[in-house]
């Protein structure tokens, strides 16, 4: 891995973990560069609906240069751009859903400043070295077949169901999927 390298960030609800991958060097790959705790978010498990639940999102977000704020009140943030087209397809609302520091959340994501100035600087470098984008998948926990047989009395299991597909694309193949929404429903390439 170099600094400067493609990015990838994964998000775990129910571990409290923000996972950093970096794109191996001449490889498509992305391998696991740290796993940092995240140490305020509202909410429970199941994604946000509606402005003002508290919720954290759950989805598969993408962060371009103009979602970086280095000037953040909370320190330094990044917009996930929630809502995006599922969430828009299923009229939930909301808005300025970011990871950042400050160790306060009312549905966003709060790390510590000094893990977010080591996440933000990692991300940024890789914006700045030419990635268009990098992408940020939040799951309500980590999608195994034990864990989501756990889950499948929840409301949210056909969401879930479907939001397991991309992990296990990226598991299998250790490259983020691109994604699209058609019908409702996230598709995986």
């Amino acid at each position: 891995m170099r600094y400067g390298n493609p990015v990838f960030i994964r998000i775990l609800k129910e571990e409290g973990q923000l996972e950093l991958f970096v794109q191996e060097v001449g490889k498509e790959t992305f391998k696991l560069f740290r796993a940092y705790d995240i140490v305020a978010m509202s909410g429970r498990l199941g994604p946000k609906e509606r402005e003002g639940d508290l919720q954290a999102p759950e989805g598969f977000y993408y962060v371009p240069p103009r979602r970086m704020n280095p000037r953040s009140r909370f320190h330094l943030s990044f917009n996930l751009g929630y809502p995006n087209t599922y969430d828009r397809a299923h009229n939930r609302d909301g808005s300025h859903l970011m990871v950042h520091g400050n160790r306060v959340s009312i549905g966003c994501f709060a790390m510590t400043d000094r893990k977010i100035e080591e996440i933000y600087t990692l991300c940024h470098a890789a914006l700045a070295n030419g990635q268009k984008f990098f992408r940020v998948h939040a799951f309500p926990f980590r999608m195994t077949a034990g864990r989501m047989e756990q889950a499948r009395t929840s409301r949210w299991h056909p969401f879930w169901k479907n939001l397991g597909q991309g992990y296990n694309f990226f598991e299998k193949n250790k490259v983020p999927p691109d994604v699209q929404v058609t019908g409702k429903r996230y598709l995986f390439d």
